[in-house]
């Protein structure tokens, strides 16, 4: 069982297909009871970082989260998911993130259109097992204002190219994140997915 965490902020039924169509059972749940029982976590994310972090710790859902961390469950953070579990944020002032993935995430640059929206190539900068079986140069799906910036540069296991180079997928331990949308990236994106289910039944 994947639990699907919902705080409000993401496109969670697309997940929920996605997964379903890869025969893996999930759920969407904001109770700690369901996600701490699960096999593993998705954290998914539209909208702004302060909003997201605030609608988490309304919940008590960020406790839930760094317990699943500590506990060593698989966590899979999806576009805001993803820098939501960074340190901090710039996004409409200083916001402070879950501090799972020590960095920072910041607004694209002055001169490029935001958001950065549409497909892009993915270049692998390590193996992974997050990207295991995905061809270098694949193509993905983007819709995102900000990106993340990784204190530690090796944790990034895939890069993307706008207006410079940027963290478009990580793994760090068992806390995998993706800037980009596999579940709107086609059969690439359900790649990635299942890549993810299988690490989830290896717990």
């Amino acid at each position: 069982m994947i639990a699907i965490v919902d705080y409000g902020l993401g496109n969670l039924k697309s997940i929920l297909y996605a997964l379903e169509r890869l025969g893996q059972e999930a759920i969407i749940t904001s109770s700690r009871e369901e996600i701490l029982s699960a096999d593993g976590i998705i954290l998914p994310g539209v909208g702004a970082f302060r909003r997201g972090m605030e609608n988490l710790n309304k919940t008590n859902l960020t406790a839930v989260l760094k317990e699943s961390v500590k506990a060593d469950k698989p966590i899979l953070g999806i576009c805001l998911g993803m820098q939501l579990l960074f340190t901090r944020s710039s996004e409409h002032g200083r916001s402070n993130g879950l501090n799972i993935i020590p960095g920072r995430v910041e607004k694209f640059g002055a001169g490029l259109k935001v958001p950065h929206m549409g497909w892009n190539q993915i270049h692998k900068t390590r193996p992974s097992s997050l990207l295991a079986g995905i061809p270098e140069g694949a193509f993905f799906y983007f819709a995102h204002s900000y990106y993340p910036i990784p204190a530690d540069a090796g944790v990034s296991v895939g890069v993307s190219e706008y207006g410079g180079q940027f963290a478009s997928a990580v793994e760090v331990g068992r806390v995998f994140a993706t800037q980009f949308h596999p579940e709107r990236s086609g059969n690439l994106g359900l790649h990635v997915l299942e890549n993810f289910c299988k690490i989830c039944r290896k717990s």
